[in-house]
């Protein structure tokens, strides 16, 4: 059974940071597989924030690009979200995604709430 559990959210004031963690147990051949970070804020739709191929390449949303960083750490089956100067409009619930052969997987969510 694939299973992703995130960690790392909280409550954070513009301009801070929080690093968010990705652990997946369940998939084989990790290595291979496509992983991101999605948002959803209230009354809005999922969106993509971040992803990261198999070999690495990292692709951003034009609304973190230069803020957030996508990192994967194979070894670890575990995939990474720096996100720095954060503003309120980050606040969201975030989740991890995989992707392997046309199956897709998601974690729990975590809440990051940007506020002073």
């Amino acid at each position: 059974q694939v299973q992703l559990v995130e960690s790392g959210g909280g409550l954070v004031q513009p301009g801070g940071s929080l690093r968010l963690s990705c652990a997946a147990s369940g998939i084989t051949m990790f290595s291979i597989v496509a992983m991101g970070w999605y948002r959803q804020a209230p009354g809005k739709e999922r969106e993509l924030v971040a992803g990261v191929t198999s070999g690495g390449s990292p692709n951003y949303a034009d609304s973190v690009k230069g803020r957030f960083t996508i990192s994967r750490d194979n070894a670890k089956r575990s995939v990474y979200l720096q996100m720095n100067s954060l503003k309120p409009e980050d606040t969201a619930v975030y989740y991890c995604h995989a992707q392997k052969f046309g199956n897709e997987y998601w974690g729990q969510g975590t809440q990051v709430t940007v506020s002073s």
